[in-house]
């Protein structure tokens, strides 16, 4: 049995670099801006999220300053009730005033009670409308960018962005606003009655507030920081995790499983080490805010049972300002966890604005041209084409495949094949010169337009979670069961979907690991057949057939290819036989074009040699 290599090797050294490049990839995002122009982009964006609801923002700002209204006016009633209510005996045995008292308390009590839950309630369905909204709005602009940003992109920044950024908003859009409004209000209302209760008196309470401004504005820069770690470092888990279990028979395959495990446990401990440092400065704000509170409350105690030893002040109003003082640290607390998960909220909102802000590669035409009954004639106009500055795949491409031909692509891995096809279906858009698609270029055509006149069938075809009926049906869905079954007769499929165990209703899950890979390129096979182009790309499609399957599916073909334009991309000359013309290139270019009976009737050539070769493989 192997062991891992030992943690000096070169390869354990550039895996304990991987967290490092990780990093990079995730702060990319944000390095090319200041921290002032991340908060202003991730304000801009929750000014965005809030607009349509400002209405219902403003009730609650009402709601909340009811609550608070009637919670600060309790302790002003337990100072009227203390000096007016509870008069000596001797003087007075009327409990009117008392009573009166009592029942003001109790209708703020019922007050507050009343707006809390109103409070609750509303502000739980607008935090939900606005989680709806962002999960619609970052899912809706996912799709849309191009499959170049999406190469970049991992898949596990993309789940990382719709759940645990999501999850921060949401904490902070349940418990934040709450906070903060509660807070503020509290902190104005109290200090402003304190002076009017006594004014001596209530600046000596205020004497803490240099302390506390000091103690806030510290914990506030420095939690900016951590928890916009906390950010990073919980994406770089869930990038790690993805990735692993995405490929888990790699991982299996290769027994990668101690080294993925390594750098699991590496990134997993930089979570727990961004999320102790969050919690020790929580240890240190909240006790430092009590510390404050309790030393002022001790010094008011001291000084105001001295004023009322004097008579200057009533026991009522000391009783008042004990209360008030309570009431006014009891915010400091919420401030700390509002400023925890609004720390951890701004820091989502930075990657999920930086997403958003993100330009598709390929944009929409601003005055598309109409595609009404496409007829499928492609032409690349003196097209070239760069992956990487500098680095043509493409140099000067010119090419027509009248509309009605099929042409099969071959040549050697990197000779620019796949490219052809990429840029065809508009997943790419040339460096220079023109793709058109019945004479138009394609940048000028709505991309469902486009989508629906050509359709593109990879080697790796994805199975969505549903069943085979659903995932053939899946380029047009209001196709009928009929029409599903049809295709699947044309393509061959039938046979093997029947003998499932539901039929087209056997369920599929996990891209399709329940069928063989030939039996779901079938099923990719059916759903381009259903989806009716006018052109079809078959990029190595059927490099996962067996030969039974394969047979099938080239009977199948002179049936699919008939009346649309097809290019056929293959490494099996078997496939190549159905077409009307063959283009062999090399290095980006076409260096032979024609019939294949004639190329290989010359004897001569690379695709001569081809079929030579591939004909005494069958020998």
């Amino acid at each position: 049995m192997s062991t891992p290599p030992p943690t000096n090797s070169p390869t354990s050294a550039a895996e304990q670099n991987w967290r490092g490049v990780a990093a990079d990839e995730i702060e990319g995002e944000l390095s090319a801006e200041t921290s002032a122009g991340l908060a202003a982009r991730s304000r801009r964006l929750l000014g965005d999220l809030l607009r349509p609801w400002r209405r219902d923002l403003r009730w609650l700002v009402l709601i909340v300053l009811v609550e608070n209204v009637a919670r600060l006016s309790i302790p002003y009633l337990v100072k009227e009730g203390i000096d007016t209510g509870i008069p000596p005996i001797r003087e007075s045995d009327d409990l009117k005033p008392l009573l009166l008292v009592v029942g003001l308390v109790l209708v703020a009590t019922i007050t507050q009670a009343i707006s809390r839950n109103l409070f609750l309630v509303r502000s739980g369905r607008l935090g939900q409308d606005i989680l709806l909204t962002i999960r619609q709005r970052v899912f809706r602009h996912f799709q849309h960018l191009s499959p170049a940003f999406h190469d970049r992109y991992t898949s596990g920044r993309v789940i990382s962005r719709q759940t645990s950024d999501v999850d921060a908003i949401y904490e902070m859009l349940e418990s934040g606003f709450d906070g903060l409004v509660t807070a503020a209000l509290t902190l104005v209302g109290t200090a402003t009655l304190l002076l009017v209760l006594d004014v001596k008196l209530g600046l000596v309470a205020l004497l803490c507030g240099p302390a506390l401004a000091w103690l806030t504005n510290w914990f506030r820069k420095e939690s900016a920081q951590t928890y916009r770690a906390t950010r990073e470092k919980v994406a770089l888990v869930i990038v790690h995790f993805v990735e692993s279990m995405n490929g888990i028979r790699a991982v299996q395959a290769f027994r990668r499983e101690p080294r993925n495990q390594q750098i699991f446990d590496d990134v997993n401990e930089q979570y727990r080490a961004a999320n102790l440092r969050a919690f020790r400065l929580v240890a240190w704000f909240m006790p430092g805010i009590r510390l404050i509170g309790n030393l002022t409350i001790g010094v008011v105690l001291l000084y105001g049972g001295y004023l009322a030893y004097q008579g200057e002040v009533t026991v009522g109003v000391l009783a008042a300002f004990l209360l008030y003082l309570r009431q006014f640290f009891e915010p400091m607390t919420e401030i700390s966890q509002f400023y925890n998960t609004f720390q951890s909220a701004s820091a989502a909102l930075e990657k999920l604005s930086g997403v958003l802000d993100e330009e598709p590669d390929l944009p929409e035409p601003t005055d598309p041209v109409p595609l009404v009954s496409p007829h499928g004639e492609i032409r690349f106009d003196h097209v070239r084409f760069e992956y990487a500055a500098g680095v043509p795949v493409l140099p000067d491409l010119d090419l027509c495949i009248p509309a009605g031909q099929t042409v099969a692509l071959v040549g050697t891995t990197g000779a620019g094949k796949t490219t052809v096809a990429k840029l065809a279906t508009r997943f790419y858009d040339p460096t220079d010169g023109v793709v058109l698609l019945d004479g138009i270029d394609v940048r000028r055509l709505r991309d469902s337009d486009l989508r629906r006149a050509v359709v593109l069938v990879t080697q790796e075809n994805y199975l969505f979670s549903g069943s085979i009926s659903d995932n053939i049906r899946f380029g047009r869905p209001e196709a009928t069961d009929a029409d599903v079954q049809a295709a699947a007769h044309a393509i061959g499929a039938h046979g093997f979907i029947e003998a499932l165990p539901q039929g087209y209703d056997t369920q599929v899950s996990n891209r399709g690991g329940l069928v063989s890979a030939g039996q779901r390129q079938l099923v990719a096979f059916a759903r381009a057949f259903l989806a009716d182009p006018a052109v079809l790309i078959l990029d190595e499609a059927t490099s996962s057939l067996d030969v039974p399957s394969e047979r099938l599916v080239q009977r199948a073909l002179q049936t699919i290819l008939a009346g649309r334009t097809a290019v056929v991309i293959a490494h099996r000359l078997s496939t190549v036989e159905i077409a009307d013309r063959v283009l062999v290139m090399e290095h980006g270019r076409i260096v032979e074009d024609g019939a294949p009976a004639d190329l290989i009737a010359a004897d001569a050539g690379r695709f001569a040699d081809l079929h030579r070769a591939w004909v005494e493989s069958l020998a």
